[in-house]
């Protein structure tokens, strides 16, 4: 893979990037979620997309900070952010996170931060069908996959379409699980809940997630969020299929099914 280049690197030549790519904390720090960051990068490198990163000038969008209710911290670390892209005159953000998505999204432009702003499987999509990114089912053909919508992309804003579009280009059998869609259950990490201890229940809900995911007999779990992954790789653990059943973001199908 090729080196990225940092938004302030193009400026130096006098030039601005297509598209900024909004690593996000989980993309930038947390191990597995950084392979997801890696495999989408070589995907826009291979369909030749003109796109930079913030590098050490991206800070977290405040999604936690907003959902466990410190209204203030977020619009600090939001006000930051929205200075540093206005700055760069930022046009177009993608993301491989819904919250970052949701957040600059739906909540920056109250405090002036507006931007055209996609989700990396949108991006895939869009790059399946206009035929910048060609590739074979590969060691996914005729498997069966399953998907989890993440809160902040389904619900949240409505997109189901996109996800599912790019997994029926790898040639696979996609198996819904009973709760999906507008219907599907979170995967007990939205709200902040990621960050604080379980509160009493029977069950913890990615465990439950994680189960029905399972019923499906899919060989693999496809994801679209960092939280998500964590959550669901939890759940398959604790069910002891961590060795038959592979849980991946979208991204990094692709990137595999494209040997990329």
């Amino acid at each position: 893979m090729q080196a990225i280049k940092t938004v302030a690197e193009y400026m130096a030549e006098g030039r601005s990037p297509e598209i900024l790519f909004w690593v996000g904390c989980a993309g930038s720090f947390d191990e597995r979620a950084q392979k997801v960051t890696k495999a989408f990068a070589k995907i826009l490198q291979h369909c030749n997309i003109d796109f930079a990163i913030l590098g050490a000038e991206e800070s977290c969008t405040g999604d936690p900070a907003k959902r466990a209710g410190n209204e203030f911290l977020f619009q600090m670390q939001a006000a930051n952010n929205i200075a540093v892209l206005n700055a760069y005159e930022i046009k177009k953000i993608v993301t491989a996170c819904p919250h970052c998505f949701n957040n600059i999204k739906n909540e920056y432009p109250q405090l002036g931060g507006t931007y055209e702003v996609i989700h990396h499987t949108q991006l895939l999509q869009k790059l399946i069908d206009n035929g910048k990114l060609k590739f074979e089912g590969g060691s996914f053909k005729g498997k069966k996959i399953t998907y989890h919508d993440s809160c902040y992309l389904g619900r949240a804003n409505d997109e189901y379409t996109a996800p599912r579009r790019v997994l029926e280009a790898l040639d696979s059998e996609l198996v819904e699980m009973k709760r999906c869609k507008k219907n599907g259950l979170c995967c007990g990490a939205g709200g902040a809940q990621m960050f604080k201890e379980a509160e009493p229940g029977d069950k913890e809900i990615n465990v439950e997630r994680s189960e029905e995911a399972l019923s499906t007999g899919a060989e693999i779990i496809a994801l679209n969020c960092p939280f998500c992954m964590t959550m669901i790789r939890d759940g398959v653990k604790h069910a002891n299929r961590e060795d038959d059943v592979q849980v991946l973001d979208i991204a990094e199908l692709i990137a595999q099914a494209g040997d990329l």
